[in-house]
């Protein structure tokens, strides 16, 4: 089977977006891109700072509530169904949960073929990117660095932390058009 959805998970500024536009580029047909980043800046303004929504804390931790977790389902199901529909999908998301987060997307990705990518980035160097990026509250990146890959089971793993985004998008390519991680 050829792969459909292409799953980015790593912590914030590990390089996930970058990998994906260098993607977008060296695959051999179109992908689409869809982000985690792209859905929280789709929430209405009062959901971007509340309980029900998600939340940013001064030291980077980030909690989400119910109705964060509403929508977001609604989001992976409409990602999955424009897979379904035949548009090859390249997902970039940050699992807060570890295992538990790669679950819900498996509960709606299922019946595709779908190749698990973790990025890795060393704590420290995601830090400096975060600061450098300016966009970002203090401490996510160091935060989320090792939590969002715990109990998750990937096909491929890359490491931006010495390594370009091309020469990691080189590499899941080679993975989906030669068919095996």
């Amino acid at each position: 089977m050829t792969t459909q959805v292409i799953v980015l998970n790593g912590g914030s500024s590990s390089g996930k977006s970058g990998i994906v536009r260098c993607l977008q580029a060296v695959l051999p047909d179109p992908w689409l891109a869809f982000g985690i980043d792209g859905f929280v800046e789709s929430l209405p303004a009062s959901l971007q700072a509340s309980d029900a929504g998600i939340e940013f804390a001064a030291d980077g931790a980030v909690s989400v509530g119910e109705e964060f977790a509403r929508l977001e389902a609604a989001w992976r199901a409409g990602v999955a169904a424009t897979a379904r529909a035949g548009a090859p999908v390249i997902v970039d998301d940050v699992f807060l949960g570890g295992a538990h987060s790669q679950e819900r997307w498996r509960r709606s990705l299922l019946g595709l073929d779908v190749l698990w990518v973790g990025v890795r980035c060393e704590a420290a160097v995601a830090a400096g990117r975060e600061i450098v990026r300016g966009d970002r509250a203090r401490g996510m990146a160091e935060k989320q660095a090792e939590i969002v890959h715990q109990g998750v089971v990937y096909d491929l793993e890359v490491d931006t932390t010495r390594n370009e985004s091309l020469d990691c998008a080189r590499t899941i390519a080679e993975a989906v058009v030669s068919g095996s991680p």
